[in-house]
């Protein structure tokens, strides 16, 4: 995009589950903000490649999508996008005059929100249990931050990457996160502690949960990456749009 932003004639979201996301309208929040109008907003269910390929085919346009499960890791090989390796997946597509790019934000995304709620990543220890692509997102840009990792196994490795000399033991966590907790699961409130916190959310969501304000501030992420740099002070801020939520 750069410039003046090349503004999208769709944008939404791409995945399964997706009745629960609040990234459209978090699309519109920001859009509105911006003086964008017009741009139509898109809730594309998909289960695999083939969905995907099969429903953007209907969009008759420029767009820009969010990638949530379970296609994260699953574009960026059939487009041939650029990604980071040690994380293998994307969250963010865009199909430009038939040209497709492909980013991640979920990491920076925790680190912005992390910072928001007042903790300092370079003198904290991050407890994760399970992998996945936002982990491997979470822990590549955490250890990059200068924060310090528990690794506690869940149903899925984590695997190696460039975290792995952040990796500590003995110490108390500053913050625990677990990524075996299924999107849109509901969650029993009673059973989180005071330092644990959730990246799923369900439509009983409050604009003060984690979740919540990660889904802010990853988004704010990707369109920092899609604007040019005196776009980028047009931004509203995460508390201004978690106000509009």
């Amino acid at each position: 995009m750069g410039g003046h932003m090349k503004v999208p004639d769709y944008w939404g979201v791409v995945g399964f589950p997706i009745a629960h996301s609040l990234t459209p309208k978090i699309f519109q929040i920001v859009g509105e903000h911006m003086g964008f109008e017009g741009i139509k907003i898109v809730f594309i269910k998909a289960k695999n490649i083939e969905d995907f390929i099969k429903e953007t085919n209907k969009i008759k346009g420029n767009f820009w999508l969010s990638v949530t499960s379970p296609l994260k890791h699953q574009l960026h090989k059939k487009f041939n996008l650029e990604y980071i390796q040690e994380i293998g997946a994307i969250n963010q597509i865009i199909n430009y005059d038939g040209e497709w790019r492909g980013f991640n934000t979920d990491g920076l995304g925790f680190i912005k929100a992390v910072n928001y709620i007042g903790i300092d990543v370079n003198s904290s220890i991050l407890k994760m249990k399970g992998g996945g692509s936002t982990a491997r997102s979470i822990a590549y840009q955490w250890s990059k931050y200068g924060g310090k990792l528990i690794i506690e196994r869940g149903r899925r490795d984590i695997g190696n990457g460039p975290w792995e000399k952040s990796i500590t033991k003995g110490f108390n966590p500053d913050l625990s996160i677990n990524f075996d907790i299924l999107p849109g699961v509901k969650m029993d409130k009673n059973m989180i502690s005071e330092k644990h916190y959730v990246i799923s959310y369900d439509e009983n969501y409050n604009n003060d949960d984690f979740a919540i304000i990660m889904l802010v501030a990853q988004h704010l992420e990707a369109w920092k990456i899609m604007v040019s740099d005196d776009f980028k002070e047009r931004l509203p801020s995460i508390k201004q749009v978690l106000s509009k939520l």
